[in-house]
C-alpha cells in the first residue's frame, strides 16, 4: 500500500506538511493495518462485557491467569529521568501551556492529548509541532501584553497521552476507515521524536488512558514492539503508565503490568474517571448509585480500595504507583479560597504520600510546590517508596464492588453542580479548550462525564434529594434553565452569544437525559468541532 491510499479530510491550508510527511503518513498507515483488527476486537469485547455487567454480572478476579498474579516476577527498570515522579503536572498541548508546564518545578509534564484537550485538527496537529519544538528546545511564546515565555535550562520529563481506544481521528482515513485517534497520536509522536529523544538521553515515555483489560495492554505491548524495531530504537526504549481509570481493569492490575513488563512505568489512579466508569459498567443496578460527587472522597470504600491495591500491585512488581488529581486553581483574589482548598491538597496529597505512593497529579504550576513538600516530607531524599511493599493489604473482589458512601445523600445542590459545570465545560470543549477553569478547578472531559452519568443515575432509578423531590426530566430541565440563566448573567450576553452554551446544552441533555446511556460524551460531541 502506499501513500495514495491515505487521505486527509481537512482544509487544503491545514495539511501541515511538515508534520504530515509522505514518511509519517507511510508509518501511520503501516501501524494502522497491524493494529485496526485487532482493535475493533477489543472494542467488540468491551461492549460484550459490558452488556453482561448491565444484565446482572459481576467482576472479579481472572481464573486462568491465577499463576500471573502469584508468581513472582517484576517489571523492567525504567530510565534514569523517570525515576522520581513525585509531582507530574498535565495539561494540554497548546504552546503557552506546554512551556509553562515543562518549566514548573514538577518532576513530569503529561501533555495530554486525550482528556483535556479538544480534538480539533488544529490542536491535534499543532500539538506535535508543539512537542517537537520544545524537544528542540526552539519552542516560545509572545503573549499578548507582550510577555514572551521560553524553557528553563532545567525542565519537567515529557510524557505523553494518546487517545483512548474509542476514539478515531475521522480527518485521517486509511483504506477508507478513519484511524484510531491512540495511532495517530502515538503514532506520529513516536515517528518524529523517538530518535530525537534517545539521542538527548531520555526516551519516548507516555500515558495510556481508558484501557478496560490486559488484553488491551498487550496490544499496546505489541504496538511498542512494533515501533521499537520500525524506527530502530532498540528494545524496551518505550516506557508506558496506564491509567486505572476504568472499573474492570482494578482486577487486572498484575496481568496489565506482566503485559507490558518490558515497557512498563507503574499504574495511575485516575480517580475521576473511575468514578464516572462505576456509574457506566454499573448504571442499572441500585446498589452502584452515588451521592454528590463532592461526598465520594478517596476514603469511601471503594476508592480506599483500589488505591491500596493499586501502590501494593505496583510495588510488588517494581513498577511506580502514582496518585490522582489535585485539581484546584489558586485564586489571585481571595485568600480565604485559597488557604481552604489548599489545605485540603496538602490532606490528599499526605494520604498519597503515607499510603506509599511514588507521586501525584496536580493540573496548575502554583500547586506544584505544596504537593512536593508533602512528598518530600514523607520521602525525605528517597526517589520513590518503591521499598514500601504494603504485606497488610488484602484486596476482595466484594471491597472494590462496595460502592456504599457512608452518609451519602443526592442534594439539590449537587444536581446544580452536575448541571452548571457539565454545560460550561461543554462549552469550553467546543470552542476548542478541553482544560476549562470553572470555579476555581481546572476541569476536563471527566467532570462532564461524571456530571452527566449521576444524572442519567439519579433519573434512572428515581432517586429523590435531600431536599424532597424525586429527579426527573423535568425536574433538570427546570435546573438547567435556572443555572443556564447565571451562566449568561456571569459571562455577559455577549460572550454567552458566541461561546456556545445553547448548543453545549443540547449535548448534555442528549447524554444526561436520554432513556440509553451513552458510553463517551465526547463521541456525539466530536460531530460537533472541525
Amino acid at each position: 500500500m502506499k501513500v495514495a491510499d491515505i487521505e486527509i479530510r481537512a482544509p487544503s491550508d491545514r495539511r501541515y506538511p511538515a508534520i504530515l510527511s509522505d514518511g509519517a503518513l507511510e508509518f501511520l498507515s503501516r501501524l494502522h493495518r497491524e493494529v485496526e483488527p485487532v482493535r475493533q476486537e477489543l472494542l467488540l469485547a468491551r461492549a460484550e462485557r459490558w452488556e453482561q455487567l448491565r444484565s446482572g454480572g459481576t467482576l472479579d478476579f481472572l481464573d486462568d491467569t491465577r499463576d500471573v498474579r502469584e508468581l513472582d516476577w517484576r517489571v523492567a527498570d525504567v530510565p534514569h529521568d523517570l525515576r522520581v515522579r513525585k509531582v507530574e503536572i498535565t495539561g494540554p498541548t497548546d504552546r503557552k501551556m506546554v512551556i509553562n508546564a515543562l518549566n514548573s518545578g514538577a518532576s513530569v509534564y503529561m501533555a495530554d492529548f486525550e482528556d483535556a484537550n479538544t480534538p480539533t485538527w488544529q490542536n491535534m496537529v499543532e500539538g506535535q509541532q508543539n512537542l517537537i519544538d520544545a524537544i528542540e528546545r526552539k519552542i516560545s511564546f509572545t503573549n499578548p501584553d507582550g510577555r514572551v515565555y521560553r524553557l528553563n535550562d532545567q525542565t519537567a520529563t515529557l510524557v505523553v497521552r494518546p487517545r483512548g481506544w474509542h476514539l478515531n481521528e475521522r480527518h485521517l482515513t486509511i483504506d477508507g476507515l478513519p484511524i484510531a485517534g491512540a495511532l495517530f497520536d502515538f503514532g506520529l509522536y513516536a515517528f518524529h521524536n523517538a530518535v530525537r529523544l534517545l539521542k538527548k538521553g531520555t526516551a519516548p515515555y507516555f500515558y495510556l488512558p481508558k484501557l478496560e483489560s490486559h488484553r488491551e495492554a498487550r496490544l499496546w505491548n505489541e504496538i511498542f514492539d512494533w515501533t521499537e524495531k520500525e524506527l530502530n530504537l532498540g528494545h524496551g526504549r518505550i516506557k508506558a503508565t496506564v491509567l486505572v481509570e476504568v472499573l474492570p481493569l482494578a482486577f487486572e492490575m498484575d496481568e496489565t503490568l506482566f503485559e507490558l513488563r518490558t515497557h512498563s512505568a507503574g499504574l495511575n489512579a485516575g480517580r475521576w474517571d473511575y468514578m464516572f466508569s462505576i456509574i457506566k459498567k454499573f448504571g442499572d443496578r441500585k446498589e452502584f448509585v452515588l451521592p454528590d460527587r463532592a461526598q465520594v472522597t478517596m476514603t469511601v470504600p471503594f476508592m480506599r480500595a483500589y488505591t491500596e491495591l493499586l501502590v501494593k500491585t505496583c510495588h510488588k512488581r517494581g513498577a511506580f504507583a502514582l496518585g490522582g488529581m489535585a485539581a484546584f486553581i489558586p485564586s489571585r483574589r481571595d485568600a480565604a479560597v485559597n488557604e481552604a482548598a489548599l489545605a485540603k491538597v496538602r490532606e490528599d496529597k499526605t494520604r498519597e504520600a503515607n499510603d506509599g505512593f511514588d507521586g501525584t497529579w496536580v493540573a496548575h504550576p502554583d500547586l506544584v510546590s505544596t504537593a512536593m513538600g508533602e512528598f518530600d516530607r514523607v520521602l525525605g531524599a528517597k526517589p520513590n517508596q518503591l521499598d514500601r511493599q504494603r504485606p497488610e493489604v488484602t484486596v476482595r473482589a466484594a471491597q472494590l464492588l462496595d460502592a456504599r458512601v457512608p452518609g451519602g445523600t443526592v442534594t439539590d445542590a449537587g444536581l446544580r453542580t452536575n448541571v452548571n459545570v457539565g454545560i460550561q465545560y461543554v462549552a469550553s470543549w467546543l470552542r476548542g479548550t478541553g482544560a476549562a477553569a470553572i470555579n476555581n478547578l481546572m476541569e476536563d472531559a471527566a467532570t462532564a462525564e461524571i456530571s452527566r452519568s449521576q444524572i442519567w443515575q439519579w433519573i434512572h432509578h428515581g432517586v429523590s434529594l435531600a431536599e424532597g423531590p424525586r429527579v426527573t426530566r423535568e425536574l433538570v430541565r427546570d435546573a438547567e434553565s435556572e443555572e443556564v440563566a447565571k451562566i449568561r448573567k456571569s459571562v455577559g450576553d455577549d460572550f454567552f452569544a458566541k461561546g456556545r452554551y445553547d448548543e453545549a446544552q443540547k449535548i448534555f441533555e442528549e447524554v444526561a437525559l436520554s432513556e440509553d446511556f451513552h458510553e463517551f460524551l465526547t463521541i456525539p460531541a466530536y460531530e460537533h468541532i472541525d
